[in-house]
């Protein structure tokens, strides 16, 4: 299955280099929110540690004083919370949308977004009360969050799922988002594998569906075995079909690849999908990522659910 980006028309994703008139910007900005819980202290220090100035929770009234000032000497990060006591979506939309544009400026938004149920474990285990339910049971506030910023999550330039992710591989994945690029590069590409039984990813832009290959599961001697391993990504590429298969999607990529850079799309996210998430779609996933890096692009990969499963090493 192909879906196409998910940027809205009018948001294509953030420009690396350039402003929304193709000048140089000046610095980086990168406003970080998302609800409660799910990890926008960890983001925002992770920001920091590359060299981002980071401001926690400024009213919205001074963020334009701030970002339309004097001129920065390092990159903005500034976090964002419902917790604000000027917070408001369309008010912060507005903001966003007055602030971002123009010549040498940008202003990326990243949204941490987080499913409720781990969202509401991660405050039970914490024992933290909700900031926005004090008094009540913590998915009363979850439910809040969710609904006050749910337009802010549609106008995110880049949405990462923290929900099946550790603080080490958050601050990881923010890493590979907003790291200085030696090479630089335009276009980043995440590679993903996944599980049709547990749902799509979020911010997934392509997704390949590659449940028709020979399944090494039904052979008891790769069963306990992922895609990484050399045997079972041999049996996959056995199947008859997989060779086109394979050279079909890679071409895409190719085509596809050097056409977003030049139209200004930083990041690339590919998923491949199949019943566990445990072999056919591993071994594709690693397979595609191999040959991208080969040529040039600089790639990331993730496992969902040997991440899920803790039997996956940890990627940048």
């Amino acid at each position: 299955m192909f879906e196409p980006p998910r940027h809205a028309p009018d948001h294509p994703g953030p420009r690396p280099d350039t402003g929304d008139d193709g000048g140089e910007i000046r610095l980086r900005r990168v406003l970080v929110t998302g609800p409660s819980g799910a990890g926008r202290s960890t983001a925002i220090r992770a920001l920091e540690d590359l060299g981002y100035e980071a401001i926690d929770n400024l009213p919205l009234s001074l963020m334009p004083r701030l970002l339309d000032g004097p001129g920065h000497d390092r990159p903005l990060a500034l976090g964002i919370d419902t917790r604000n006591r000027e917070f408001s979506a369309n008010a912060l939309i507005e903001m966003i949308d007055a602030i971002g544009h123009g010549p040498g400026r940008r202003l990326d938004v990243l949204y941490l977004d987080c499913r409720e149920d781990v969202l509401l474990r991660r405050f039970s285990e914490t024992r933290r009360r909700h900031p926005l339910a004090p008094a009540e049971s913590p998915n009363v506030g979850i439910a809040r969050d969710f609904d006050l910023l749910m337009p802010v999550r549609a106008r995110a330039d880049i949405l990462i799922d923290t929900s099946d992710m550790t603080p080490h591989d958050l601050r990881a994945e923010v890493e590979g988002w907003f790291a200085p690029d030696p090479l630089g590069r335009r276009l980043a590409v995440s590679v993903n594998s996944f599980s049709y039984k547990r749902g799509l990813p979020r911010g997934i832009d392509m997704v390949f569906d590659c449940r028709f290959l020979r399944n090494p599961y039904w052979d008891p001697a790769l069963r306990a075995l992922d895609g990484r391993d050399t045997r079972v990504a041999g049996h996959v590429a056995g199947d008859a079909r997989f060779a086109e298969f394979f050279d079909r999607v890679a071409g895409l990529m190719r085509m596809l690849l050097p056409a977003y850079a030049e139209e200004g799309k930083a990041h690339l996210s590919v998923a491949f999908g199949c019943t566990g998430g445990q072999h056919r779609s591993v071994a594709l996933a690693e397979k595609l990522a191999k040959a991208l890096a080969e040529e040039g692009w600089p790639v990331s990969i993730r496992h969902r659910e040997l991440e899920r499963h803790a039997s996956a090493p940890l990627r940048p």
